[in-house]
């Protein structure tokens, strides 16, 4: 039996596009940060479990796999443009996808969950796609893991570990505002994040937060 079997791990989808999209992820960002895009997916898939959401019904899986694991791609160099991370993000993925052959609906509803990924307090408007990726960016900084068991939580770090990193996406983040101002509009998580590292200690409230959620950094 395998650990995903006997943990409650989902299993990543296996489709060619699922695989491009993995491995552009493994290629351009650090790996802190895809690791972080890879346990969101599974996080997620936890939470859509928890809720009672079934895939095909209440959601594609493949789109649900597809906006965690691509949700922070603002964050490499291809991304790296003149508009907020997660917009940057949203477009750079979009562009992806549709050189891809997704089809335009698909393309478009995989822009918006990553564009308000986060967003609280929208993205749960948005549908189950976008209320899901945010939900499971959230979760792997420890927030309402309430679904997710010791041994499950366990294996998913095993097998993708965490390696700081809160402080690598504040790094990331704040390293693009810094080169274009433009990227951190005021009251954006980006502005935030540039405004407390720039202030002693130089530790965002992101990082210590996630020091003392369940993960930890």
């Amino acid at each position: 039996m395998t650990d995903e079997m006997t943990t409650g791990v989902p299993p990543l989808p296996d489709t060619p596009l699922a695989r491009r999209a993995l491995a552009l992820v493994r290629e351009t960002e650090s790996t802190a940060t895809a690791n972080h895009s890879v346990r969101s997916t599974l996080f997620a898939r936890l939470r859509a479990d928890h809720q009672g959401a079934e895939p095909g019904r209440d959601y594609d899986p493949e789109l649900l796999f597809l906006a965690c694991v691509l949700h922070d791609i603002g964050l490499t160099q291809a991304g790296d443009r003149h508009q907020r991370f997660e917009v940057d993000g949203a477009d750079t993925a979009a562009e992806f996808l549709t050189a891809q052959g997704l089809p335009t609906a698909d393309v478009d509803a995989v822009w918006e969950a990553i564009a308000l990924h986060t967003t609280p307090g929208i993205a749960e408007r948005r549908g189950t796609l976008c209320a899901l990726v945010h939900q499971g960016t959230g979760m792997d900084f420890g927030w309402n893991t309430d679904c997710v068991d010791d041994a499950t939580g366990a294996a998913i770090h095993a097998a993708h570990p965490r390696l700081s990193m809160a402080t690598t996406l504040t790094d990331e983040i704040v390293a693009q505002a810094r080169h274009r101002p433009e990227k951190a509009p005021l009251f954006s998580i980006a502005s935030e994040l540039l405004r407390e590292r720039s202030m002693p200690p130089h530790r965002t409230r992101m990082e210590t937060m996630a020091d003392a959620a369940r993960w930890g950094n």
